[in-house]
């Protein structure tokens, strides 16, 4: 797998973190509208351009919903800085993407794409798998304050939580 950052993004727990992952059978999935909806309001809350909601598999980053970037459903996992944000249980920020040595050869930074602002919490399974994150990008560096940083972890909190509702109604569809 191509890696762009100079620096390791596979966790110690891979194995049992793609596991956890592919047991909600999401990744990769059609769009629905709640996570569309909430894409929609975490971007209009950071006035941010672009707003994602990814999982972390295990070549890819699935965009589960995405705002500011159509056509855009799924990108190499070397290359998305959602791979970043998936290694810790704080947010990930880069305030200015080209004040980091670990994103200047990063095509999304360094190339026409424009990345200059990532801030992204990850989405954390009840048994504390990473398997994705709420993100939002900008193409201007910003100042990311504390209180943000906490709207933005309580976002990956409620994909989280709409993940496993969803995993219940297809569960209930299943059974009956």
């Amino acid at each position: 797998m191509e890696n762009t950052f100079g620096k390791p993004i596979i966790p110690e727990n891979e194995k049992e973190r793609l596991a956890a992952l592919h047991a909600y059978d999401i990744a990769g999935s059609s769009p629905e509208r709640f996570f569309d909806n909430l894409a929609h309001i975490i971007a209009q809350s950071f006035d941010a351009p672009i707003a994602l909601i990814s999982l972390v598999d295990e070549d890819a980053v699935y965009f589960k919903a995405n705002v500011g970037m159509p056509g855009t459903d799924v990108v190499p996992r070397g290359v998305s800085l959602c791979s970043l944000a998936v290694l810790d249980s704080h947010p990930t920020i880069f305030e200015n993407a080209l004040e980091e040595p670990c994103l200047l050869t990063n095509p999304l930074v360094a190339g026409e794409f424009g990345l200059r602002f990532y801030a992204g919490a990850p989405i954390t399974t009840p048994e504390g798998f990473h398997i994705g994150t709420v993100c939002i990008v900008d193409k201007e560096p910003r100042v990311f304050s504390e209180l943000e940083q906490e709207l933005l972890k309580r976002f990956a909190d409620s994909a989280m939580e709409a993940i496993l509702k969803r995993q219940q109604l297809l569960k209930g569809v299943e059974d009956s």
